[in-house]
Parts: structure tokens; C-alpha cells; sequence
């Protein structure tokens, strides 16, 4: 049944007067066309009324909603309410709304909205748990981000002659000793040695693999902070014991997680201990590396970075330049081509995180020096000492810039080119001073067009000791260790949490490539400020897991979904997106049901619409219909497009019951409540009622 009207979406009324007394004729006014076909649509029942269940008991009719328009009870949660009997969130339940910038989740806003639909008797789709968009990419590429060690700018007490000419002469091992050695270039990375420690199949105590420091001197009374780096090739157990402590088996935090414990754990990646020891019973203590907990693991300890060190010593200035990381304002001059310099807002610096300098060129000159900055260091260079800087740096285009050190005659000792790509990279440079009056830092950007950024200078001798940087690059593995981990976590607490509301998730959502459909999409050739790849890091199977972690938090006989968009007019992903399922319950996922998106316009297809959900029932799996709209586009609508927008609805509808057996249709769930820019909807935004209400009625009924 197409339903034909006569509707206007906005009604003027005009009204003619005249001061001429006139004799009053009897005569009737015929209702207005447009007026009587709103009061036909309006005659309409809530569309809860003509929903037949017979035979599909997964059946819900839902909607997408703005979390605030239900919470604040309004007008629009008066509708919802009699209209629909499950709702979806917009963006509030996803991983960038809710996930906070220290890993913890924020879910106040989305219990105080589950708390209140479920007093209405409202089941909730939850919306999505696994997607590349509205993530806090901010939180999860910091994780993954190189890690950069900065050693302590202080002398180190720990005598490590031993460990690095490979005779462990002052350290003991107490077991072992054949599997205790120093392996080149394995320290973090791979630019230093490591200790390697391997515990044998047997171990399983503390001292079954212990490896023991030197005496270290110390001053009674003084703060000592160790500092190790260790990793291990499969998860591992340790602890650091002492001898001539008072408590030569403390528990600490060691990791710096606020939680004090006996021993830590170790994994693939490398992970920082750092801890302060006070209470000496003498003049010096020793460590024990006690690694023997868990059989057949091998341990790596970073040699570069093992330090012991008195906070209250004399530090070693090594960094010349102050504020190198611009935390705390820019002490850099500038100039040439009406060029830019400041500091950019917090968050924009290397990783994500703090400040960082930038410097924006409009053009490129006519020579290098003609755009620079200027940093002046409190006094000159010395002459013959070798200096190296390092720092970081991206650019919103490509380019070179030249750092130089720089005397009032302009005469300088330069680093080289540096070449600027629109990743942060890590530059270490050196050069010797040929004068003794190079007192000034010059970087020259004349052959950059664009926005330069650059964070973390550091400008030291290279013969003094301590304050180095150690820049480790996450390897493949550790990548895929660290985004399983947190998309567990991030599932679990958001499953566990709402659990006792929700039991139907969209678990995977637009997994597939529009340009290659039989592909999963991929973030390899860029990714925006909100997007993260979850797949390019686990692969494949970071569905698989998806799956499994939100069947292992969540209720039992939750209903799990994969979705994806455009599958209407783009049938060969409709194809990619059901071998996928197929690929999933291959490797030991359980998928319930496929959810297909439709944002339809006037010109979609109902041939292909026929054959998608066709398709879909073909695997065998519950089909659900989400965020369906049928959009106009933009300006108001004529009366003859309503019309064919209500047909569209009606059509979509009948398909869906027509191809989509009744014990296969998990429902139907519209893309919001009133119009937008598109026009797409059932009401109009001061909530009448469109045809569109009515074609979709009257598709639910028959």
C-alpha cells in the first residue's frame, strides 16, 4: 500500500480585512488540503501499534537518540518512549566518549541514560564497542608511541665495569650462571647491550635464577633512586631484593601503577622500574635481580639505562638548552617572511602529549637564512668540544631545515640538514665548535614551505656523562600485545558495566574496505584525529577477540552483532562482510546476527536492496537494519518528495519482511528522531509528523 499526500512542511495562514460595512452572506469554507491530509497522519497510532511479532521474537523497533534529548525527559523522550521500544546511542557509548586520557572509562552519563530507559521498559542496542572512528586515538597511539628514556642527569653509583666488558667481575650470580650473560646490542632500541637471563625448565622460586649488584656506596641519610628496564620473550615474574637494608624484601610499586606488591610481572615490551631506598643499615647495599618464579623465560635487562643514583647529588648539567620541551612558554626568537612562531595548545606535542614549538613559513625564500629562529644560550661553546643535539620534529608538509651553532659575526659550525616529513621523527646530530664564541642556536626554515613543529631539544657535550636519551621503537609484536590488551579492557569494563541493561551489542562495527570490499578497512595510508585501526595492529583477528571478550564479560545469551554501511549499494562488501563472519566462526567466534546500515536516499536502489537482504538471511544469522534514513537532501522539501520519501519508507519494509524470514529479523532501528540538514526522517524538527511516519507505519503493519 503507497500512501499519496498533499503536505506541506511549514503552513502559512493569510487573513484579508476591509473597513466597508458588508451585508453577511452564509457560506461554508473547505478544510484545507494540506490540513486535512497532517490530521490523517496524525490519526495514525504510536508506531509501537503496528508492529506484528508473529514468529519474530528478536524484533525490535528502535532509534538512534542524542543521549541529553532522552535524559533531560522532555518532548522528544515522550516520543521515543511511545514510539519505539529500543534505542541506540548516537556517539555517547563509543570508545572516544567514554574512555578518559588515563585509561579509565567515564560511564556516569551513559548509566544515569541506561538507568532511565530501562525504568521505561526500553531495551538498548549497544552502539558500537569496535570501531575505527570516535576513538580516543589520542590515548591508544601514545601507548604505542616510541618509547623515549631520558637516564638521570647524576652520577651513577652502580659500578657496571663488569657487566659491560662481559666478565661479571663484583656481581653475583647465585644460580644459573650459564644461563646469565651480556648480549650485544639487544638493549632497548638496539642501540646498547643488555643482560640476558634465561631461567631454566625447573625454576620456581625467587632465587632459582638471581643475579647480585656490587657493593654501591651510599651516604646514610640520602635518597637513592634504582631505575631498571626489563622485558621478557613470554610473560615472566620478578622482584628486586637487597642485602643491608632493613628490609631487604620490601614490597613496592614498582612500576609506578599505585598498587604496592611483592613481585612485578614482564612481557614483551619493555617496561620501567623505578623506586627510592632509604633505609640503609650502612654505607652501601647490594641488589638482587631475583628472576626465577617462572619457568623457561628469558629476561632482558637494558644496560644503558640501569642506574643507581643519589637524588640528593650534585646533578650534571647536560642540557644546555632551558625549557626544551616549552611546557612553560618559548624562549625563542625569530624572523624573516612574515613567518609565525609560538607554541601550540597542550597535547600537540611529540606523542600527544605537552607542548611543542612551531614555526609557519609561508614560502619558500630565496635563501635558507632568510626565516629563523634564534635560542641564545647563557654562554659560548668550547672550542674543539664536540656537541650533539637532539630533538623532535614533524611538519604539515615536507622540507628541509638547517640547525646551526651561531657566534654575533654570523660565522657558525652547522649540524647538517634535517629533513621534515609529516611523522614525528627523533634527530640526533653533532658537530665540533671551531670558535670559542658559538653562543647562539639557529635553525633556518627559508627552503620550508608550511608548518614546522619541534619538541624536546636537547643541546649537550658529548663528554659529559647521564642525561642521555634513548629512543625504543615498539616492534610489531609488542604493538599487537599492547592493542589486544586494550581492547580487552576496554570491553570487559564496558560490558561488565552495563550489563545489567544492555544484552544486544553492535560488536564490530564497518569492518570492510568500500574500495576493497573483500578486505578489512586499514588506516595504513593515514587516519584522522578520532580514528585508530584496531586491525592494523591485531590483524584479522581483532574481531575474533572482540567477540570473545564481549561473550566472556557480558550476559549470558547477549545478542553479538557485526555491522557495516553502504551494503545496499555495494553488494560485493555485503559479500566481503559475510565471508568475514564465516572467517570469524571459523576461528571460534559465535556472531548472532548482521546489522546493516542504511542511509537510503530517493534514488537507492530496491532491486540491490532486495538482493542485500537476501543475502544476509542466506547466512543464516539474524538481520537488524540500523541508523535507516531516507535523506532528501538540502533546502525544504516539495510535497511531491515527501511522498516518494514516505513510498521509500514503505518499500524498505516490505523488503525486509519479504526476504528476511521472521525468525531471522532482529529489527528495524531509524537513524534519529526529527530532521536534519537531509531531511531524512519521520518528524520534522518541531516534531510533526511527516508521510514518512505513515509509509513506515503502514510497512510495519502489512
Amino acid at each position: 500500500m503507497k500512501l499519496k499526500y498533499i503536505w506541506i512542511y511549514a503552513i502559512g495562514f493569510a487573513s484579508l480585512t476591509s473597513c466597508a460595512d458588508i451585508e453577511a452572506l452564509e457560506f461554508h469554507v473547505d478544510q484545507p488540503e494540506s490540513v486535512a491530509m497532517q490530521e490523517e497522519i496524525n490519526a495514525y497510532g504510536h508506531l509501537l501499534d503496528y508492529i506484528n511479532t508473529d514468529g519474530a521474537s528478536n524484533f525490535l523497533l528502535g532509534t538512534s537518540i542524542n543521549a541529553s534529548d532522552y535524559t533531560s525527559r522532555g518532548v522528544s523522550y515522550r516520543l521515543i518512549n511511545n514510539n519505539f521500544n529500543e534505542i541506540s546511542t548516537d556517539v555517547a557509548m563509543t570508545h572516544g566518549a567514554v574512555l578518559q586520557s588515563n585509561g579509565d572509562l567515564n560511564l556516569v552519563n551513559v548509566l544515569s541514560l541506561l538507568e532511565s530507559a530501562h525504568e521505561n521498559g526500553l531495551s538498548l542496542f549497544g552502539n558500537p564497542l569496535v570501531w575505527h572512528s570516535n576513538q580516543n586515538s589520542a590515548y591508544l597511539n601514545g601507548l604505542l608511541a616510541p618509547l623515549v628514556v631520558n637516564s638521570p642527569p647524576f652520577a651513577n653509583s652502580l659500578d657496571k665495569s663488569g657487566l659491560t666488558d662481559g666478565s661479571f667481575q663484583g656481581w653475583d650470580i647465585t644460580n644459573g650462571s650459564s644461563n646469565i650473560s651480556i648480549v650485544e646490542y639487544e638493549g632497548m632500541g638496539g642501540q646498547s647491550n643488555a643482560i640476558q637471563l634465561r631461567s631454566s625448565a625447573s625454576s620456581s622460586a625467587p632465587a632459582d635464577l638471581q643475579l647480585g649488584t656490587p657493593a654501591i656506596p651510599v651516604i646514610p641519610g640520602n635518597d637513592y633512586e634504582v631505575v631498571v628496564y626489563i622485558k621478557s620473550d613470554i610473560p615472566g615474574e620478578g622482584r628486586i631484593s637487597f642485602q643491608g637494608l632493613v628490609e631487604n624484601t620490601p614490597q613496592i610499586d614498582w612500576m609506578n601503577t599505585g598498587e604496592v606488591t611483592e613481585t612485578f610481572n614482564t612481557n614483551l615490551s619493555w617496561s620501567e622500574i623505578r623506586f627510592l631506598v632509604r633505609d640503609f643499615q650502612g654505607d652501601s647495599f647490594r641488589i638482587n635481580f631475583d628472576l626465577g618464579y617462572e619457568p623457561n623465560v628469558s629476561y632482558h635487562i637494558d644496560l644503558e639505562n640501569l642506574y643507581v643514583y643519589d637524588t640528593d647529588g650534585e646533578p650534571i648539567i647536560n642540557n644546555l638548552i632551558t625549557n626544551g620541551d616549552f611546557e612553560s612558554g618559548i624562549a625563542w626568537g625569530g624572523w624573516g617572511n612574515n613567518s609565525e612562531r609560538g607554541v601550540t595548545p597542550d597535547g600537540q606535542g611529540v606523542n600527544n602529549s605537552g607542548r611543542a614549538l612551531y614555526v609557519n613559513n609561508p614560502s619558500t625564500t630565496g635563501g635558507f637564512w632568510e626565516v629563523q629562529t634564534a635560542y641564545d644560550l647563557s654562554e659560548p661553546l668550547q672550542e674543539g668540544e664536540t656537541y650533539n643535539l637532539s630533538f623532535w620534529v614533524k611538519g604539515d608538509a615536507e622540507g628541509v631545515i638547517r640547525p646551526e651553532m651561531q657566534s654575533p659575526d654570523w660565522s657558525s659550525n652547522g649540524f647538517g640538514m634535517v629533513y621534515v616529513t609529516e611523522e614525528w621523527q627523533h634527530v640526533n646530530l653533532s658537530t665540533t665548535m671551531t670558535a670559542n664564541d658559538r653562543q647562539r642556536l639557529i635553525i633556518s626554515y627559508g627552503e620550508f614551505a608550511g608548518t614546522v613543529y619541534m619538541d624536546e631539544f636537547v643541546l649537550s657535550s658529548s663528554a659529559l656523562q647521564g642525561g642521555t636519551t634513548t629512543i625504543v621503537e615498539r616492534t610489531p609484536a609488542e604493538k599487537n600485545q599492547i592493542a589486544t590488551s586494550q581492547l580487552e579492557n576496554w570491553i570487559a569494563g564496558m560490558v561488565t558495566a552495563t550489563a545489567p541493561y544492555v544484552t544486544s551489542w553492535n560488536v564490530v562495527n564497518q569492518p570492510m574496505d568500500d574500495n576493497n570490499p573483500s578486505q578489512l578497512r586499514s588506516g595504513q595510508n593515514g587516519a584522522g584525529n578520532d580514528q585508530f585501526f584496531w586491525q592494523d595492529y591485531i590483524g584479522k583477528d581483532y574481531g575474533v577477540l572482540a567477540f570473545e571478550f564481549a561473550r566472556e564479560h557480558g550476559n549470558n545469551g547477549d545478542l553479538l552483532y557485526i555491522s557495516d554501511n553502504n551494503l545496499e549499494n555495494n553488494l560485493d562488501k555485503t559479500r566481503g562482510l559475510i565471508e568475514y563472519v564465516n572467517y570469524l566462526e571459523t576461528n571460534g567466534a559465535l556472531v548472532d546476527g548482521i546489522a546493516a546500515q542504511m542511509n537510503l536516499s530517493l534514488s537507492s536502489n530496491t532491486s540491490q536492496i532486495a538482493e542485500m537482504f537476501t543475502m544476509l538471511a542466506a547466512s543464516g544469522k539474524l538481520v537488524k537494519v540500523t541508523h535507516l534514513k531516507v535523506a532528501l537532501g538540502p533546502g525544504p522539501p516539495s510535497m511531491e518528495v515527501l511522498d516518494q520519501q514516505s513510498d521509500m519508507y514503505y518499500d524498505v519494509l516490505n523488503l525486509y519482511k519479504t526476504h528476511v524470514p521472521a525468525q531471522q529479523r532482529g529489527g528495524i532501528s531509524m537513524g534519529g528522531i526529527t530532521d536534519g540538514a537531509d531531511y531524512g526522517l519521520l518528524w520534522s524538527p518541531n516534531l510533526n509528523r511527516k508521510p514518512a511516519y505513515a509509509g513506515l507505519a503502514e510497512g510495519l503493519k502489512e
